[in-house]
């Protein structure tokens, strides 16, 4: 059975591929890979691919720009041979850009999974947790899923999801690396810890001087040489680093992707920003202690590996929204300090245990495969009995169910965990009005059925928008209003399907009220 991944993404999201692809492969399919131009060689570390197919993205805009029908043109003749190189019985479009839903709808094939379009060019969502996937990916706070987790679901894989497991370098090219690092160790180097200094925003970056001094402790106290990583455009952060730093190993911008993944087989762990190499490390097995700041957050774009140690500033506004001015001046960057992170980073290497990370000034949160064998986090720190904490671990145990296509029941979270009287009563009031809403409109969508009058169906549309908004209103429940908005307008196309969407709906708000009311 041929099967043909669409994933246009970006260097990390396309690594985060790699469980789906194991859990198609594990199915007995032969999986063939689509993606941009740009990051075809990052698809070289994936287990499991049989073909890579890279889109020329670059060059199809630069043809629009000149002569759009040319452009056409190659564009429809790259579909015609990857139709014939794959004849794939099934395709799993995992980017949902317009470009790559036309592309999945174009490639004849008997099933089609993920990101889809009709033929009137409306989006379509192959299964809720695609839906979620999209509608999540601009709410902070708001989503419990990984997103190689996400993926998985997305193709229609059920079940414990696959371990996150990359192709491991040659030995050789292990070897090589090794070499690398020793003929440029500085003397008394006992072991060797990565850095990537850089982030996809300076906001989401630490602080090169907190780096600095991190290293020179490192340095100083353990023997331990700073490995120096990042992309050509991060060479001035190590150049940077090398000035006022302790003795280091600067391999900014010397090595390719390949490259990259042998260090990282030989160092004893990566500090990390919120990058494609955390991602990279993961899949390698390598340690990880990784600091997530501004819109960054460990819930969903964190390492999908177990035992990964993730940092956040212990402050109310983190995760800051996407496009939103800064009022505290990046306060975020600054307020994970270099010492605590030593004292966690020398604690593991020392026992192979990651230390008590409670009253450092910070939350820690430890990586672990749940029950459901989907991916979530354990607090180090004592914030898994925060609001945030506690909102998180019910929205995973019941939404997880929901979009599985399951009833969702109300977990029992432990006499431990209690929400603060404010959320309580927000989350309390915001829940109660929705599920109100929902059977209000459950009751108008049967009435239609018997009598679709004009009035009756206007007053249906009224309260389909109510219970939207009703769901903005409170931050934490954001995500559960644009399912619901999605689901309403793009998924049910007769008033028998909104009665059903309505029920179920009802059921899973429901139970997130009788927990809310428990904790």
């Amino acid at each position: 059975m041929n099967t043909l991944v669409i994933n246009l993404t970006r260097f990390g999201d396309l690594l985060q591929t790699q469980p789906t692809i194991a859990g198609l492969t594990a199915e007995g399919r032969e999986v063939g890979l689509v993606c941009l131009e740009n990051f075809a060689t990052a698809a070289d570390l994936l287990e499991g691919v049989s073909a890579v197919r890279p889109l020329p993205g670059a060059s199809f805009l630069a043809r629009c720009d000149q002569n759009w029908r040319l452009a056409l043109q190659e564009v429809e003749a790259f579909v015609q041979n990857l139709a014939q190189d794959m004849n794939p019985d099934l395709v799993i479009n995992l980017t949902p850009s317009l470009p790559a839903r036309i592309l999945a709808r174009r490639l004849p094939a008997r099933e089609r999974r993920g990101f889809l379009v009709d033929e009137f060019g409306f989006g379509q969502y192959q299964n809720p947790w695609a839906a979620f996937l999209q509608l999540s990916t601009g709410r902070r706070a708001a989503s419990p899923f990984n997103v190689a987790d996400l993926f998985c679901r997305a193709a229609g894989l059920r079940g414990p999801r696959p371990v996150f497991a990359l192709r491991r370098p040659e030995a050789a090219a292990q070897t090589q690396a090794r070499d690398l690092l020793v003929a440029n160790q500085p003397e008394g180097t006992t072991g060797f810890v990565a850095m990537q200094l850089g982030a996809s925003e300076d906001r989401r970056r630490w602080p090169l001087s907190h780096f600095q001094a991190l290293g020179r402790r490192l340095w100083d106290e353990r023997g331990l040489c700073p490995v120096l990583l990042g992309s050509d455009g991060e060479i001035p952060l190590g150049k940077r680093f090398e000035e006022n730093g302790p003795p280091c190993v600067n391999l900014v911008g010397a090595t390719d992707l390949s490259g990259l993944a042998a260090v990282l087989t030989q160092v004893q762990a990566l500090v990390t920003n919120d990058t494609g190499t955390m991602h990279l490390a993961a899949g390698l097995s390598t340690p990880i202690l990784a600091l997530f700041l501004a819109t960054a957050q460990p819930w969903d774009t964190g390492p999908c590996q177990a035992n990964a140690l993730c940092l956040e500033p212990d402050l109310d506004c983190h995760p800051c929204a996407f496009g939103q001015a800064c009022a505290r001046e990046q306060e975020c960057r600054r307020a994970i300090r270099p010492d605590p992170v030593f004292d966690l980073l020398t604690g593991y290497l020392k026992t192979g245990r990651w230390p008590t990370a409670r009253g450092l000034g910070l939350r820690a949160w430890l990586t672990r495969q749940g029950a459901d064998g989907l991916m979530t986090l354990g607090s180090l720190s004592g914030h898994d009995q925060s609001d945030r904490g506690i909102w998180m671990r019910l929205q995973h145990d019941i939404l997880g169910p929901f979009l599985d296509g399951a009833e969702p029941t109300s977990p029992d979270m432990g006499a431990d965990m209690a929400f603060s009287p404010e959320t309580r009563q927000a989350l309390a009031a915001t829940l109660d009005e929705a599920s109100g809403l929902l059977e209000l409109a459950v009751q108008q969508a049967t009435l239609l059925g018997v009598s679709p009058r004009g009035a009756l169906k206007t007053k249906f549309l009224t309260t389909c928008r109510r219970i939207e908004s009703t769901l903005t209103t409170n931050p934490r429940t954001t995500a559960l209003a644009s399912l619901w908005a999605c689901q309403s307008q793009e998924q049910a196309r007769t008033v028998a399907d909104l009665a059903i969407l309505a029920a179920r709906h009802r059921s899973l708000i429901a139970a997130l009220a009788q927990a809310v009311g428990r904790v």
